[in-house]
Parts: C-alpha cells; sequence; structure tokens
C-alpha cells in the first residue's frame, strides 16, 4: 500500500478504470462470439444487427486506447466480411 497521498488516489482510480475497462473490451469479446455465432447458424437479420452493435463496441474501444487503432480495423473487416459472405 502506497504512503503518499496521491499515490493512494492512484489505486483507487486504477481500480475504478480498470472495472471500466475490462467491460468495454469484454462487450466486444463477446459481441464478436454472438455474431460468429449468428453467422454459423445462418441468422441474417440477427447478425446484422449484431454487426452495428459490435463496430460500434470496437470504436468505443478504439477512441478509449484500450485496442490499437490497427486492430480495431482489422477485427471490423473480418466480421464484415463474414456478414457478406452470409449474405
Amino acid at each position: 500500500m502506497p504512503n503518499i497521498k496521491s499515490s493512494k488516489k492512484t489505486v483507487k482510480t486504477d481500480k475504478v478504470k480498470t472495472v471500466s475497462n475490462t467491460s468495454y473490451t469484454s462487450r466486444v469479446k463477446n459481441g464478436m462470439k454472438r455474431l460468429e455465432k449468428a453467422v454459423k447458424e445462418n441468422d441474417k437479420a440477427k447478425a446484422n444487427d449484431l454487426l452495428k452493435s459490435t463496430l460500434s463496441n470496437i470504436d468505443k474501444c478504439a477512441s478509449k486506447g484500450l485496442m490499437k487503432k490497427n486492430t480495431c480495423d482489422s477485427k471490423k473487416a473480418r466480421l464484415n466480411k463474414k456478414v457478406k459472405e452470409m449474405n
């Protein structure tokens, strides 16, 4: 445990940020899993809805710096490709 007051505050804020960041990244991962499942089941309507929300979550992660921009772009491209191949 830190002794300096500002370090103590940093520990507290890091915990809060970690929870927030983890929720964003898990949204992306779970959205990708759901989307791939919908593609396997050939459910076009569900896949299109999930694609829109998943791409939005990926963009949020990129803007917050949780994932690198190029990583997000490649994930978005792969998901778009899977949905387009299905249609």
